[in-house]
């Protein structure tokens, strides 16, 4: 492979170029942001500038961390676009206006060396037509990346490689994009809106078209379109919303002006009134005042006192109280054969879209994507859909939606054809094959180096397993910890299964990785499982619960071998916990970390106070002496603190930094393999620390901040009682400066103070309110 990318220059400010700057930056690597010049004042880059300075003030953030804004130097085009030839990658994200590229490239050709790869972020321009009129080598160099808004969230990548492009610089541009910006890649054909855009297009004309011809309302077309369908739960008319309501008639423009005539996509092609209204009246969806669904901001609210949502009447126009929908059919909530057949709008409605939608997807094999494993990920990673087409179509059955299009009267695609009555995906020797056009089934692709948990457990049997978690070989001596439970809960089942991981590994294999491939790590303690036992009076249990924890917890700090973990997403609380008693962690660059007992009225209770103490004493640039420590610690846990990304994370002291960050989701497991690998030879396990801790003196010093916070109306009353718990955890209770405490002392501490806050009535109306709104309880 040609050279790595060691710098990029992206042309174009807007809201997708600085967010790609971004997400470069973000990977560490340094990166040009060139826009026009400033048309007033003196400072001619002023627009890429006040780009990044919007980036610092965005939520959700394009940048992981403050320093990751530090890596992005602006310039304009009419002064700097010479210093291309720094780079080693240039992305185009100006506007859609061919001619308007052209132009650039035109000067791009004489700047650039020769081998930079050159791409362009377009939607909807192809690429033979970008590149008409360049040299041979300008075309050898270009390709298109299209990457999905934000960049730094969203994990799709379009790529499409012209008929001169070569090999070796988009595998380059791939690698990059891959490992550094964490995106998985579709290869894409050069065809109008590439994939996920065509089809997610598509697929919200229909949906939106067929909600106003069969009389529903936003609501029912929601429920019906959105969960069963594995839609997020947005559904159709919030996900629009979400988007931006003013987003639709500029899709539907760049698709009409791009598709070949004859495409399915013109039929659903027409005039909204309604949607033209919203817009020029400012209705543009959350952007704006509001969209298809909408707050009421009069101030007069609803019976309770709080802000009535509302929607939109799809016949009038007008906005009325949202109405909650007729529950669906029990059976048609998860199964899709059974959605399309329940009698009336339901069934007729979900019919309209899966008849479409997949039948179109179908379609699209071999024009836009090469095969369905491109066109499945593609919806999943740009539209968040649950599933993809073609598994949706194994849901609804192939041969049973090729038997009512064709008894409708319409045009069966190929690939059914193709499939018959199998299966588009099966599972065969433990490997996942997809159905390919030749008729013949091949394994579905893992990019080079990628390691997925979902593919050793179709393979293979867990090595042990409980209620709440499982251990599974994955190879090289390496045993992995997997939650398994809701939300990636933990309760004694989990501290069970750790201290049989514990012999195992030792007698078997070399070192432990805590790993799992939910949509979160973990989001801590099973609140409602401790709920109920509170009701119970089972004060024992919990008491046992919170030893039993805490043993464990040091049993995977103190074993005679490597433990490494592995998050992504949230890892809260006791999840938390698990990372601070780790050997070392390689984090997904998108993990929410913290200590957040206190919202609950909690605080930690499976030795979270005394690693964290431990960690920050040691932090470089922390002040000498226990108070600084102390202080840092009951800032983060009072306030209930939690990163906004790893690199966040490294800075408040919940990661170190010796901990590895992976920017590739699927790359996650594979490099806390490798990490914990790396640490067999030669390794001890660590010495347990002792504390020096203020005490009294501490507390006091402590109890102020809060009281102060208390009178700015920051604190509630039992805010102000959880963190004096807290403070005496941290201060190290009795003890005086001028004792030393143990760590289980410390763990004595943090179990008493725990239980303390268990039996509190306050405690229990917070975790009641945390599981039935999922919002803290602020009393």
């Amino acid at each position: 492979m040609t050279e790595a990318i060691k710098k990029v220059c992206v042309i174009g400010a807007g809201v997708m170029g600085a967010g790609i700057a971004a997400q470069v930056a973000n990977a560490g690597v340094p990166v040009l942001l060139l826009d026009i010049p400033a048309k007033q004042g003196d400072d001619r880059d002023a627009v890429a500038k006040g780009a990044v300075a919007k980036m610092l003030k965005t939520e959700p953030a394009p940048f992981m961390s403050k320093a990751a804004a530090k890596l992005v130097e602006t310039g304009n085009i009419d002064d700097h676009l010479a210093r291309v030839a720094e780079c080693d990658w240039i992305v185009e994200a100006i506007v859609e206006r061919l001619d308007i590229k052209q132009s650039l490239y035109a000067k791009l050709e004489t700047l650039k060396r020769p081998g930079t790869a050159v791409s362009s972020n377009t939607s909807t321009i192809p690429l033979e037509r970008l590149v008409e009129g360049r040299s041979e080598q300008f075309r050898h160099d270009f390709l298109i990346t299209h990457f999905f808004n934000p960049p730094r969230y969203m994990r799709l990548v379009e790529i499409v490689r012209g008929a001169d492009t070569d090999p070796g610089t988009a595998g380059k541009v791939e690698d990059f994009v891959d490992r550094f910006m964490g995106k998985r890649i579709v290869r894409a054909k050069d065809t109008p809106g590439f994939i996920a855009n065509r089809i997610g297009t598509y697929w919200l004309a229909v949906a939106v078209n067929a909600a106003i011809d069969q009389g529903l309302t936003v609501e029912e077309a929601d429920q019906i379109g959105g969960r069963p369908m594995g839609v997020p739960k947005t559904g159709i008319f919030a996900l629009i919303d979400l988007v931006g309501v003013d987003l639709m008639p500029l899709l539907a423009k760049s698709l009409s002006d791009t598709l070949p005539q004859g495409d399915p996509y013109f039929a659903t092609v027409r005039p909204l009134p309604l949607v033209d209204r919203m817009i020029a009246e400012g209705f543009t969806g959350r952007k704006g005042k509001g969209g298809f669904y909408r707050l009421d901001k009069s101030g007069a609210g609803g019976a309770d006192g709080k802000r009535t949502k509302l929607a939109i009447d799809l016949t009038t126009g007008d906005y009325r109280p949202e109405a909650k929908p007729e529950a669906l059919p029990a059976a048609a909530e998860k199964d899709l054969a059974a959605l399309v057949t329940v009698p009336g709008k339901v069934g007729d409605y979900a019919w309209t879209i899966l008849g479409n939608v997949l039948s179109y997807a179908a379609m699209l094999v071999g024009e836009a994507a090469d095969d369905v494993v491109a066109i499945d990920d593609a919806m999943k990673l740009g539209y968040n859909w649950k599933f993809g087409p073609f598994e949706l179509i194994d849901r609804l059955g192939p041969g049973k939606l090729a038997e009512r299009l064709r008894a409708e009267g319409r045009t069966v695609p190929a690939i059914l054809d193709t499939v018959g009555d199998r299966p588009f995906y099966r599972v065969e020797g433990g490997v996942r094959q997809y159905l390919g056009s030749d008729g013949s089934y091949h394994h579905v692709p893992r990019a080079e180096g990628v390691v997925l948990l979902e593919d050793i457990k179709r393979r293979s049997q867990p090595v042990a397993k409980s209620a709440s978690a499982a251990l599974w070989d994955i190879g090289d001596g390496v045993l992995c910890l997997e939650f398994t439970a809701k939300m990636n809960a933990l309760d004694g089942e989990v501290a069970s299964l750790i201290q049989q991981a514990i012999p195992l590994v030792q007698e078997r294999f070399k070192a432990l990785v805590i790993y799992n491939e939910g949509s979160n790590f973990s989001a801590g303690a099973n609140l409602g499982l401790a709920l109920f036992a509170v009701k119970a009076g089972a004060w024992g249990e919990i008491e046992k619960l919170i030893v039993g924890g805490q043993q464990a917890f040091k049993a995977l700090k103190y074993a005679p071998f490597p433990v490494v973990s592995a998050p992504a997403g949230m890892a809260l609380g006791g999840g938390c916990e698990v990372l601070l008693h780790s050997d070392a962690v390689q984090a997904h660059a998108e993990s929410y970390i913290g200590l957040v007992e206190a919202g609950v009225g909690l605080v930690p209770g499976w030795g979270g106070h005394g690693e964290l103490l431990d960690r920050l004493a040691k932090s470089k640039g922390m002040p000498r002496g226990p108070m600084p420590a102390v202080m840092k610690a009951f800032e983060l846990i009072s306030t209930a603190q939690v990163s906004r990304s790893a690199a966040q994370a490294k800075e408040m002291a919940f990661l170190c930094p010796s901990d590895g960050i992976t920017m590739n989701r699927d790359r996650l497991l594979a490099d806390a393999k490798a990490k914990a690998l790396e640490m067999v030879d030669g390794y001890t396990p660590p010495e347990p620390p002792t504390f020096r801790l203020p005490g009294a003196s501490g507390r006091t010093g402590l109890a102020g901040a809060v009281a102060d916070f208390r009178r700015k109306g920051v604190a509630t009353a039992y805010d102000e009682v959880v963190a004096g718990r807290l403070a005496n955890v941290l201060t190290g209770g009795e003890a005086d400066l001028v004792d030393t405490v143990t760590e289980q002392q410390l763990l004595d501490l943090e179990r008493e103070a725990f239980m303390e806050s268990a039996h509190d009535e306050r405690t229990h109306a917070r975790v009641e309110s945390m599981l039935m709104t999922g919002k803290p309880l602020r009393n």
